[in-house]
């Protein structure tokens, strides 16, 4: 058994008391060791030995802010968009109501939806602590109240798009698989590029989110015990629409 394979080569159910050790110890807590770290970067960043650094960053927002053309001013708006709350929140669940359809496999399906929750729980924790401004600049989008470290758009896309991109693993056709995984894997890119184009976030908030949204990813994929050793057959390559409980 791999990390890419887990969920292949051991696809038994798991009991809720299962459920509910695995997310606590799996998630829960390494999540909260991982937003210390968080606080201490955003606090170096907008009061500590680092403070400085983050103002020169707005170097860049005010050479991306010279450069704004309409045309990207219309494609950033899109991938803006992509990030939002009620975006990620609308593919997820429609994700996740597909997959487990398909799979009769809960405990699978539900993959995503704790990937994006466990980087909001990240973000809105952080926020509440450290107050960055956003970048000195025209801003293109509605500022939202939360503070400008991390991006929440960037780490929403990295943690939801990261791990369909590990879920389009089971996508038997080659060529689909590889187009689906190359735009997952991109997606959370365009967002951030988006986010900095339209001046809400300075280049360390959108970095900090895609490590943020990554994490969170590895922990999602990684929620439940496998066993190396299930009784089930390996099929590392199993096609989703072939696969059931």
């Amino acid at each position: 058994m791999t990390m890419l394979t887990r969920w292949h080569d051991d696809q038994s159910r798991p009991t809720l008391k299962e459920a509910g050790r695995d997310l606590a110890v799996r998630v829960f807590l390494p999540l909260v060791a991982w937003w210390l770290i968080v606080l201490a970067i955003g606090w170096s960043l907008a009061d500590g030995p680092l403070k400085d650094y983050g103002i020169s960053e707005e170097k860049l927002n005010r050479s991306l802010e010279s450069s704004r053309t309409t045309l990207f001013d219309n494609i950033t708006l899109v991938f803006s968009w992509a990030g939002a709350t009620v975006s990620i929140i609308g593919i997820c669940l429609v994700v996740v109501g597909l997959v487990w359809w398909r799979t009769k496999q809960w405990w699978y399906a539900v993959i995503p939806l704790i990937a994006i929750s466990a980087q909001a729980l990240v973000f809105f924790f952080t926020t509440l602590l450290i107050d960055r401004e956003r970048p000195d600049v025209e801003k293109l989008d509605d500022s939202p109240p939360t503070s400008s470290f991390p991006s929440g758009h960037t780490g929403a896309a990295t943690g939801l798009y990261f791990t369909l991109a590990l879920m389009a693993l089971r996508i038997r056709h080659p060529g689909l698989r590889a187009a689906v995984m190359t735009v997952c894997v991109l997606m959370p890119f365009a967002v951030a590029s988006a986010r900095l184009y339209r001046g809400m976030h300075h280049l360390s908030d959108v970095i900090v989110a895609i490590v943020n949204g990554l994490v969170a990813c590895l922990l999602a994929w990684n929620w439940l015990r496998r066993d190396p050793a299930g009784d089930e057959p390996t099929a590392a390559e199993r096609p989703l629409d072939q696969t059931r409980a």
